[in-house]
């Protein structure tokens, strides 16, 4: 007879997520394997405070009776964002995960609250390593770029993660795996125009990922050694992703699409605060989830106009 985690996996197959359970008593062993990164240098000391000091390996004051961590993979498309100045058109992509992140996570924990409560169980959300949870749980696999890896979605997914009261049937806790593809292949590494993805070690360098560059506040200009031409997502890098040979089935994988007239553009590239600017402008922008980084905009565009700061 199935287990009562079979079952609720089995519903989320059918919502085409997938998922995995692991105890709350590896907690501590995810805790270590994070401070034994930063504490041999592997992460970059101001990545660190500004992307992973805000984790917490401690059982929720809400639910302090967490029995099992569920973490859930669904599938998630590109979209692309175009703008327009002085008759040049430039199609632009966001990511997946960035449009729709928080509506999508909050789906996911609907759906789950929804199926667990039948049987008087609850849950609530985490604050853990997405990334090394579905990787410690068998969920999913690294690539050679760091990034997660689903059987049947590639890397264009969105992880979410929550405890629960429910009893942890089934353990999956386990070592990290990468890809056997990535073994004699290098084209991400090759890709990426800026080295993140190192040769002599498997951890990303962090802090050379555009990402981690142009998502930061819009006051923060870009180092000097990073080319404009290294560009090529409003916020985000798609460079490794789009070459890696796992995603090659989901690269056209695209969703919302919406287009900003060239006096749209031109507020954007002036700085534009958010309350002054036009509802249908700041529409699109909600509705591509860029109305968060609104304040990187100016900067993140400008590189695509030559206005590189």
């Amino acid at each position: 007879m199935d287990s009562y985690a079979d079952e609720l996996l089995k519903l989320l197959s059918k919502h085409d997520c997938k998922g995995q359970t692991i105890s709350v008593e590896r907690l501590p062993l995810l805790k270590r394997e994070i401070e034994e990164f930063y504490s041999q240098g592997l992460f970059d000391k101001e990545f660190y405070r500004e992307r992973l000091s805000w984790l917490n390996f401690e059982l929720p004051e809400s639910l302090p009776r967490a029995k099992s961590i569920i973490v859930i993979a669904t599938p998630r498309p590109q979209t692309r964002a175009i703008f327009n100045l002085n008759g040049q058109r430039r199609p632009l992509i966001i990511p997946p995960t960035y449009t729709g992140y928080d509506r999508v996570r909050e789906q996911i924990e609907d759906l789950l609250a929804k199926t667990i409560s039948r049987e008087k169980y609850t849950l609530t959300r985490t604050t853990l390593p997405l990334k090394l949870l579905a990787a410690r749980s068998g969920l999913a696999q690294y690539g050679r770029n760091n990034i997660c890896y689903v059987q049947g979605m590639g890397s264009f997914l969105q992880l979410a993660a929550v405890y629960s009261d429910m009893p942890c049937e089934e353990d999956n806790w386990q070592e990290k795996t990468v890809m056997e593809s990535c073994e004699e292949c290098e084209r991400c590494r090759r890709a990426c125009p800026s080295g993140a993805i190192p040769s002599d070690r498997f951890l990303l360098r962090a802090e050379r990922c555009i990402v981690y560059h142009n998502e930061k506040k819009g006051d923060i200009s870009f180092p000097e050694w990073v080319d404009a031409s290294w560009h090529n997502c409003i916020v985000g890098c798609m460079h490794c992703q789009r070459a890696c040979p796992e995603n090659r089935k989901f690269i056209e994988f695209f969703d919302e699409e919406e287009e900003f007239s060239e006096e749209e553009t031109k507020l954007l590239l002036n700085d534009m605060s958010g309350d002054r600017l036009p509802a249908r402008t700041r529409g699109k922008l909600e509705r591509l989830s860029l109305i968060d980084y609104l304040d990187s905009l100016q900067r993140n565009l400008g590189v695509f106009f030559n206005k590189h700061k």
